[in-house]
């Protein structure tokens, strides 16, 4: 854990370099690069902190707390992209969170657990429950697209009206998700820490005011990042060759979310699959039913209109990852080949986004 530590601390050198990248004018690509990996160790500080945070004001604050700051990494890099009207890079990156979340993440988790052991097991009622609400997301994200197929000289007014509504429709879910398993339900969600508690070595005092500092200096260091990143990305994507579908939906996510990736797969290897499938789906949940509208919302408030009428293959893509996931997970119990063949159904996302025109 230390030597994890060490290596993402060692990565805040990519703050001042990206920075001095921008500066000296540098090529874009170089940018892009520096700045995505200067994102990483921000993110994890962000999430150490918050975590840190939660432990000490308990499960109904810190639930809620994790909630806000779970995704701060794609929401801030999503704002600034917004604010600087990359609405269709911002849609693809939320997309392929979703799909990297689902697939890659989970893959690896599976795929690395199952090689040391057998079988791992995880609820699966908590499971089937949240990929349940990730239904509710793809009916959503499906919805203007039957609009739009059903509809003659369709206004974008229309489109941006019935946004706006889904999204606090989609709030209105999320806020009660959150009721539900921090309050009525939350027996479901407490069954990692009856089954672990016990072998967890005793928890260290928390600093709470040297964890919120940490929290707020890295979330203004990384809209700082975010602004160069984004930036950066559209030179980027021509020195790349590389549509703006791909860049958004498979490059960007890597970098905001390869702090979960890790988590996943540590906690896979150390036989937590629970934990390692909460963190998965629970950050795919965030994007979906939190970030996403909330990011629809904001648009609308700075007057940079963004619906939730999606490209018609990133819906695809994100149904069939909801589906791969559906399948996998009701019986609660997980291999390496279920990991092997998550993976791979990324890789054929990834191919077919590389290859999308």
């Amino acid at each position: 854990m230390a030597k994890k530590n060490i290596v993402l601390l060692s990565m805040l050198a990519f703050v001042p370099i990206s920075v001095i990248a921008q500066w000296i004018h540098l090529n874009p690509l170089v940018i892009f690069i520096c700045s995505g990996l200067a994102i990483i160790p921000l993110a994890a500080l962000i999430a150490n902190s918050t975590e840190a945070i939660a432990t000490v004001i308990g499960p109904t604050l810190g639930g809620l707390l994790n909630a806000t700051f779970g995704n701060a990494t794609e929401m801030i890099v999503a704002v600034v992209a917004l604010k600087a009207g990359l609405v269709d890079v911002v849609k693809a990156s939320l997309t392929g969170s979703i799909i990297a979340n689902l697939l890659l993440a989970l893959g690896l988790a599976f795929f690395l657990g199952g090689l040391r052991y057998s079988e791992q097991q995880f609820p699966p009622a908590v499971a089937r429950l949240n990929a349940s609400s990730l239904v509710l997301a793809v009916i959503v994200l499906l919805t203007p697209a039957a609009i739009q197929l059903t509809s003659q000289g369709l206004e974008i007014s229309t489109l941006n009206n019935f946004s706006y509504a889904a999204s606090i429709l989609l709030l209105t879910f999320y806020f009660l998700m959150q009721v539900f398993s921090m309050r009525t339900h939350k027996h479901l969600y407490l069954l990692e820490e009856a089954e672990h508690g016990n072998n967890e070595s005793p928890t260290e005092k928390v600093n709470v005011g040297l964890k919120i500092g940490v929290l707020l200096a890295c979330t203004v260091v990384l809209v700082f990042v975010s602004e160069i990143l984004v930036d950066s990305l559209e030179k980027a994507i021509v020195t790349l060759g590389l549509t703006s579908l791909f860049t958004g939906v498979i490059l960007v996510p890597i970098f905001g979310g390869i702090v979960e990736f890790i988590t996943c797969v540590t906690f896979a290897v150390k036989n937590k699959m629970e934990l390692a499938v909460a963190v998965a789906i629970g950050s795919s949940l965030q994007i979906a039913l939190f970030v996403a509208p909330i990011l629809v919302l904001v648009g609308w408030i700075i007057h940079q209109p963004m619906n939730l009428s999606f490209n018609l293959f990133e819906v695809v893509a994100v149904t069939m990852a909801v589906v791969s996931l559906n399948s996998i997970s009701n019986d609660g119990r997980s291999n390496w080949l279920e990991g092997v063949l998550l993976l791979i159904t990324y890789a054929v996302l990834g191919t077919a986004f590389y290859f999308h025109p």
